[in-house]
């Protein structure tokens, strides 16, 4: 997966956990919150794989 779509990923993930913990919220169920902070989570994490695949590709193409 390139790096881009690393980022595209993690943004939409990020997006749907969000909405996931205000949805648990508004029901009082704690369990879709969890789910959410997982979600936004894993968003997080998938977008900061993407900004580390660029930085590599950054320091190679300097080389």
């Amino acid at each position: 997966m390139g790096s881009t779509s690393d980022k595209i990923k993690g943004t939409a993930n990020e997006v749907a956990g969000k909405a996931k913990q205000a949805a648990g919220k508004a029901v009082n169920s704690p369990k879709l919150r969890a789910e959410g902070a997982g979600q936004e989570a894993k968003g997080k994490t998938q977008k900061a794989v993407g900004k580390a695949k660029d930085a590599v590709k950054g320091a190679v193409d300097r080389l």
